[in-house]
């Protein structure tokens, strides 16, 4: 926030001011002289005297790597996507100039949940920020999300990664305003509109 005031930008992903502050994301480490190591600044103190330095190579090497583990585990299919020339994900993989991902491995695969009659989750595409955990349970008051296993396996989810169709969801819309990616996305109606307006028999 400090440095945004003065025109410095660094990227996050998982940052909303006020509601989910929690560094989880790493894209937002900077260099603080005196510490070893490199630290989210998203949740870094402020004090007197603190000398940051956001743009270093270590810090653009840091930033680059977290940004290509993230690509490493996503669906690629960014053409065909809710979110296409949308995505927070896509818009940093070309500010880095991420043409290649070094990493392969295993990747997570969830079905889609389409039940919602004005929601879609593509869990696969969870990068696992916590934006929605955040403003469904601090702004709404609703929440319907929550982390659930462990490691590799983590995922954002409702209870027992039920369908939103089937828990406490008030299908408000805020958690697909919030997401990165299409993990959360609205519906689009888009075609049934067309199919209705080119039905010779329906009065429109």
């Amino acid at each position: 926030e400090a440095a945004r005031q003065i025109g410095i930008d660094i990227p996050t992903l998982c940052y909303l001011e006020g509601i989910n502050e929690v560094g989880a994301c790493r894209v937002c480490v900077v260099e603080v002289e005196g510490s070893k190591s490199l630290q989210a600044s998203c949740v870094y103190p402020v004090s007197d005297g603190l000398v940051v330095k956001t743009n270093t190579e270590k810090v653009l090497k840091a930033r680059r790597t977290v940004i290509q583990l993230l690509l490493s585990e996503h669906p690629q299919d960014c053409l065909t996507c809710y979110r296409n020339m949308n995505c927070e994900l896509q818009a940093l993989a070309h500010r880095f100039n991420i043409l290649d991902i070094p990493f392969r491995g295993e990747r997570r695969e969830y079905k889609n949940d389409d039940k919602s009659v004005a929601l879609i989750r593509e869990p696969s595409k969870c990068i696992r920020c916590g934006r929605c955990v955040a403003v469904c349970s601090v702004i709404q008051n609703v929440s319907v999300y929550s982390p659930i296993r462990r490691g590799f396996d983590s995922i954002v989810a409702p209870a027992f990664e039920m369908s939103l169709d089937d828990v406490a969801c008030i299908t408000c819309g805020q958690c697909a305003n919030v997401c990165p990616t299409a993990a959360i996305h609205e519906r689009d109606n888009t075609e049934d509109v067309f199919r209705v307006l080119n039905n010779p028999d329906k009065y429109v």
